[in-house]
């Protein structure tokens, strides 16, 4: 499924349920993560060393994106398969519940209450919003700058809702995902302002006499 990296659009409809529009993607490999499996990494590609440590990430860079062009650098594709923490999901689960519950008015419950069929959907979100955030840290990590508009969306290759149907709230939750990107040019000036590490060792070689 597609995804902006810095904004995902989820309509809140409190006359009814919360809406969520999800594609299902189809997956062969024998990873797998609440009941969901992985899609394998593919083939070839520069696999990038990471600027800042993030466990359980890995990013490759799979070449040149034809037609797409950015003002401050190449565009590039880029694999990514990491772990977006039980803990953040957790902590943005309970704050759309706490923000929901202050605007639900659902037929048949008062006012402020979610009603249980609701609660997938709200699942589905916190799921969605964890793992887009992993990927913004990712691109961070990895001295990457997302690109603007429909050119710089994330392609999260597991189907959210399906991850979601199962998932313990609290549970880490591996993913794996493509994105056009640009090496950000301020981590590549500093890479090339660094100085080179011309140290000479001189050695004195006594000669015999």
């Amino acid at each position: 499924m597609k995804l902006s990296l810095f904004t995902i659009s989820i309509s809140l409809l409190y006359s009814s349920s919360f809406s969520f529009v999800s594609q299902p993607v189809t997956v062969r490999n024998s990873l797998v993560l609440n009941a969901v499996e992985l899609t394998p990494e593919p083939e070839g590609g520069d696999v990038l060393t990471s600027l800042k440590t993030m466990e359980g990430s890995r990013m490759k860079n799979m070449g040149e994106v034809e037609g797409v062009k950015d003002e401050h650098g190449t565009v590039y594709k880029f694999w990514l398969t990491a772990t977006a923490e039980g803990a953040l999901v957790k902590k943005l689960n309970t704050e759309v519940l706490k923000d929901a519950s202050k605007k639900a008015e659902f037929p048949g419950f008062r006012k402020g209450q979610i009603p249980p069929y609701a609660m997938p959907q709200i699942r589905v979100f916190s799921v969605q919003e964890g793992i887009i955030q992993t990927v913004q840290s990712a691109v961070d990590a990895y001295g990457l700058k997302s690109i603007s508009g429909s050119n710089g969306e994330v392609q999260v290759l597991e189907d959210i809702a399906e991850i979601a149907k199962d998932y313990k709230v609290g549970d880490d939750i591996q993913f794996t995902a493509t994105l056009n990107a640009i090496f950000d040019p301020e981590q590549v000036a500093a890479k090339d302002d660094k100085p080179a590490d011309d140290s000479v060792i001189d050695v004195e070689v006594e000669e015999s006499a």
